[in-house]
C-alpha cells in the first residue's frame, strides 16, 4: 500500500498493509507484509539497534549486577534510565551507568586496556555486586577489540567469584534491537546457567519470562499468580538477580510473556532440562484470564484458577466500567515494539471500547504480523517499522483520537493537536494484569479528556472584526499617523 509519503521510497509499500485490502493474504497474514528485514537506506527509521535490545530491554533490569557500556558515552548515556524497569530491593542498576568512553586515541590505538581498567574500576567503586554485564558497542566491534578476552582478564584479576560477562551486542549487527534480544538470551544462557549444576525440579514453582517490571507492571501480575499457590522463582529479568537467573532450570513451568524478547531462552532451558513453557499474555481481562487458566491447567489446580480471576475481576469491574463509559468509541493508532502491537488491541477494544485502526511495529517478525492481523478489525491499518514521515501522514489521516507510542513521538501527536500515552516506559503505571488495566485507562482517559484539547486549534478573531477593538485606529490615533 502505498502512502503518500512514500513516493520516492517504493520499497516501503510492502511494508504498510491494511487488513481486507488487496495485498492482505487471509491464509497467510504474517506473510504479506514485509518485516524483520534491513531498513531501507533513506528510510527515516525509528528503530533502536542491536546494543539497546540487548542491554535496554534484556540484560539492563538484571538488578544485582553492574551493568558496562564498551564504547562512547553516548552509548551509554542513551540507554541509562530511559526503561524504568523497578526492583524490589535496590535501585543500583538503575542509578548508575559504567562505560569505557572509548575516545580518538582508543579508536586508533585500541581500547581493550581502557575497558579492562573500567571493569576494576567499577568492581572497586562497587565489590557488593554479584556480576558485571559489558556490552559491546559499534565503534569497538568495528576496530575488532576482544571483548571476551577482556572479561576473562578482568575476572582473573578480581579474583573473587565474580562472573565478568560479555555480549557481542553491537549495534550495526542486526537489523533491529529484536538481534539484541537474542543476544542477550544466548550469552545469559550459555554463560550463566550451567548445566553441570542442574538444580532439583521444584514443583509448583515457575519463572515469569520475558516481563521486564516496568513502572511496577509486577506488582499487579505476581499476586494472582502467588494466589493460586504457586512460588515465582524468578523473572527473567525484572527485578531478577543472578542467582534467581541461575536457578530457572529448578522451576516446572516457564510462563512466557513476551515470546519475542524472550522465548529463546525458554526453548534453550526446554532443549536442555526439559522445562515446558507456555505463552500467555498478561494484559486485559480477556487475556489475563486465559493466562490464569493455562497456568492453572497446567498444575490441575482450575478450580482455585477460576476463584482467582472472578476475585480479580469482581475488584476492578465498577472502575473498570467508569473509564468505558469515558473511552469508548475512540480511534487509536498504536506504535510499539512488538508483542504489545497485538497484546493491547484486544484489551483497547474489548475492555474499553475503543477502535483500533493503526498499528506499527519496531521490530515486529512474521509471527508478530500473523497475530497482530488475527486481533484487529478488518480495515485496520498495519505498519512494519514506520517512519517519522509515515506516523505523521498516520496521524493526519486517520482521525486519531489517541497515539499510543515512545516518548520520541510524543511531540509528533501533540504538534498535531492529537493526545498521547506513552506506552513505552508509561505515564504513571503499571499498565498490566487486571488492576494495571485500570492505572492504563486512567492514563488514557487523562490523556484523551484533558480539557487542553477544547483550547486547541482555536483561532483568534480577523484583525479588526467583530468584537475585536479597532487596534489601527488605535494606533493610528497614538501615533499621530494620520489616515
Amino acid at each position: 500500500m502505498r502512502l503518500n509519503c512514500n513516493d520516492s521510497i517504493p520499497d516501503r509499500d510492502d511494508h504498510v498493509v491494511e487488513k481486507g485490502s488487496e495485498e492482505y493474504d487471509p491464509e497467510n497474514p504474517g506473510e504479506c507484509i514485509d518485516s524483520n528485514e534491513p531498513t531501507t537506506p533513506g528510510d527515516m527509521t525509528e528503530r533502536g539497534c542491536t546494543y539497546a535490545g540487548c542491554r535496554g530491554v534484556v540484560g539492563g533490569p538484571v538488578k544485582d549486577v553492574l551493568h558496562v557500556t564498551h564504547g562512547p558515552t553516548g552509548c551509554a548515556y542513551y540507554s541509562w534510565g530511559y526503561r524504568p524497569h523497578l526492583a524490589s530491593d535496590t535501585s543500583q542498576h538503575m542509578d548508575n551507568v559504567f562505560v569505557s568512553n572509548l575516545q580518538e586515541n582508543q579508536i586508533i590505538m585500541g581500547g581493550e586496556d581502557r575497558l579492562l581498567e573500567t571493569i576494576l574500576e567499577a568492581h572497586e567503586e562497587f565489590p557488593d555486586a554479584e556480576g558485571i554485564f559489558v556490552y559491546n558497542t559499534c565503534s569497538p566491534a568495528l576496530i575488532g577489540d576482544d571483548g571476551f578476552d577482556v572479561a576473562k582478564r578482568a575476572e582473573e584479576e578480581i579474583d573473587d567469584d565474580v562472573p565478568v560477562t560479555f555480549f557481542p551486542c553491537a549495534g550495526f549487527s542486526g537489523v533491529s534491537q529484536s538481534k539484541g534480544h537474542h543476544v542477550g538470551n544466548n550469552v545469559i544462557f550459555d554463560e550463566l546457567i550451567d548445566p553441570a549444576e542442574t538444580p532439583e525440579r521444584e514443583e509448583m514453582t515457575i519463572n515469569i519470562v520475558g516481563e521486564y517490571n516496568i513502572k511496577g507492571d509486577l506488582e499487579v501480575i505476581r499476586p494472582p499468580l502467588e494466589e493460586l499457590g504457586l512460588d515465582i522463582n524468578v523473572t527473567f529479568t525484572g527485578d531478577g538477580d543472578l542467582e534467581s537467573i541461575r536457578q530457572m532450570p529448578k522451576a516446572s513451568l516457564n510462563v512466557v510473556h513476551c515470546a519475542r524478547s524472550a522465548g529463546y531462552i525458554t526453548d534453550m532451558i526446554e532443549d536442555a532440562y526439559g522445562t515446558p513453557s507456555i505463552e500467555v499474555s498478561f494484559w486485559g481481562t480477556r487475556h489475563m484470564s486465559k493466562a490464569i487458566e493455562k497456568v492453572a491447567d497446567f498444575f490441575d489446580i482450575e478450580e482455585r484458577g477460576q476463584e482467582v480471576i472472578e476475585s480479580e475481576l469482581d475488584a476492578i469491574d465498577d472502575r473498570l466500567q467508569y473509564y468505558r463509559d469515558r473511552l469508548e468509541g475512540n480511534r487509536v493508532f498504536i506504535y510499539q515494539g512488538g508483542p504489545r502491537c497485538w497484546h493491547w488491541p484486544p484489551m483497547l477494544e474489548e475492555d474499553l471500547g475503543m477502535d483500533v485502526v493503526a498499528v506499527g511495529s519496531t521490530f515486529g517478525h512474521a509471527d508478530d504480523h500473523r497475530k497482530i492481523f488475527e486481533r484487529v478489525g478488518e480495515d485496520t491499518l498495519v505498519v512494519d517499522n514506520p517512519n517519522g514521515p509515515e506516523l505523521e501522514e498516520i496521524l493526519a489521516d486517520y482521525d486519531i483520537d489517541l497515539f499510543i507510542s515512545g516518548n520520541k513521538e510524543k511531540f509528533l501527536a501533540y504538534k498535531r493537536g492529537i493526545s498521547f500515552v506513552n506506552g513505552h516506559s508509561y505515564d504513571s503505571g503499571p499498565y498490566a494484569g487486571f488492576r494495571g488495566l485500570l492505572g492504563f485507562a486512567e492514563d488514557m482517559d487523562k490523556a484523551v479528556n484533558n480539557p487542553v484539547w477544547d483550547l486547541v486549534g482555536e483561532e483568534a478573531e480577523p484583525f479588526g472584526g467583530d468584537g475585536s477593538p479597532d487596534v489601527l485606529d488605535h494606533v493610528g490615533d497614538a501615533s499621530g499617523v494620520a489616515d
